[in-house]
């Protein structure tokens, strides 16, 4: 069975080994044992109460309770920009006109923006590939909302998910060939790493402050704004059936997509409900796969289940009620996993 639950000093081992697998261009994971062991502190910092908002971040971990292993890693950051600035280009126009000459031009461009500055953000989503199966990478992400609805006075009103950009399996990225290097005068490799400790001033002092016309860019940098690489089309599809959308938002250094979505619209936060549980064993037809989560803010718990979403009386086995840390009689945030497809 496989649980999320908040990160532990002792899984610093854990993120060491599933930060060497991202292939580069997951900045929040670097595969940097300090940068992950502060990462950790400022996580339980954050579960103690002990930080500013715009300090605050929480992490967690996908658990084989079998086994021990950490299979994974998901994050929300609870207000971004507030300390450092949050800069992502937005997509736009410029229009050149002449009626004299009757010419008329409208140029797409890319602007420097701070706009999402403290939003909440969803980051760090990353699954070992040795378990990407049976609902775990839905479990990953989708965990996440069930945390936000049980305490949604803890994060703000919208909600942002940056999207790893085209990358190759050697780390080359045409969009940062054509724009970020000709600025930052340094490999994509080298940009992304001191990104990922937190060495971010030098952004702000080499970015570009002035429009960019993207018909300066190489033709293949131009096809991967706001494109995902091929590891992440699930994770963005995941979240867009959730209701997130792409308003024309991309990162600084590969490009990607950051989706956005107002907090109490997302399907997961809006539809999940608390119903109480019992010990025994589901039975009958409607059964599908659901999230429940328990409503502990330091010892929160979520798993997945097959059970009637619209049940009032939820049953578990006695492992299932072990693993959630709730006992019967008491209460779980439910939701069902996936969107119901709709029908003609």
């Amino acid at each position: 069975m496989m649980v999320i639950r908040p990160v532990g000093r002792e899984d610093l081992s854990g993120l060491m080994a599933l930060a060497g697998k991202t292939g580069g261009g997951l900045t929040s994971l670097p595969a940097d044992e300090a940068t992950l062991a502060a990462r950790i502190e400022r996580a339980l910092s954050t579960w103690e109460g002990a930080l500013e908002k715009g300090e605050q971040g929480y992490v967690f971990v996908l658990e084989d309770v079998t086994s021990g292993k950490v299979a994974g890693i998901c994050a929300i950051e609870v207000a971004v920009g507030l300390h450092d600035p949050w800069y992502n280009y937005r997509v736009g126009t410029q229009v050149h006109a002449s009626k004299e000459l009757g010419v008329y031009n409208a140029l797409p461009t890319l602007f420097l923006s701070n706009d999402h500055t403290g939003s909440s953000e969803l980051c760090t989503l990353f699954l070992d590939p040795d378990w990407r199966k049976e609902g775990n990478g839905y479990l990953l992400s989708k965990s996440r909302f069930l945390f936000m609805a049980a305490f949604r006075d803890k994060f703000n009103e919208k909600v942002v998910a940056e999207m790893r950009g085209v990358i190759d399996e050697n780390g080359y990225s045409p969009f940062w060939e054509s724009l970020g290097q000709r600025f930052f005068s340094m490999p994509f490799a080298k940009a992304d790493r001191l990104c990922g400790t937190g060495q971010k001033a030098f952004i702000a002092e080499l970015m570009p402050k002035h429009p960019i016309y993207t018909d300066f860019l190489s033709e293949s940098a131009r096809s991967v704004i706001g494109q995902v690489h091929p590891q992440t089309a699930p994770a963005r599809a995941v979240l867009e059936k959730e209701g997130f959308r792409f308003c024309h938002y991309v990162d600084i250094f590969d490009g990607g997509p950051t989706l956005e979505c107002d907090i109490d619209r997302v399907r997961a936060i809006r539809r999940s409900r608390l119903v109480e549980v019992a010990e025994g064993h589901p039975s009958g037809r409607g059964l599908t796969a659901c999230l429940v989560a328990n409503e502990q803010y330091h010892h929160f718990r979520a798993a997945l289940v097959q059970a009637d979403p619209h049940t009032d009386r939820l049953l578990l086995s006695a492992q299932q009620l072990d693993v959630l840390k709730v006992r019967p009689g008491d209460s779980v945030r439910l939701v069902r996993l996936c969107p119901e497809e709709k029908t003609a």
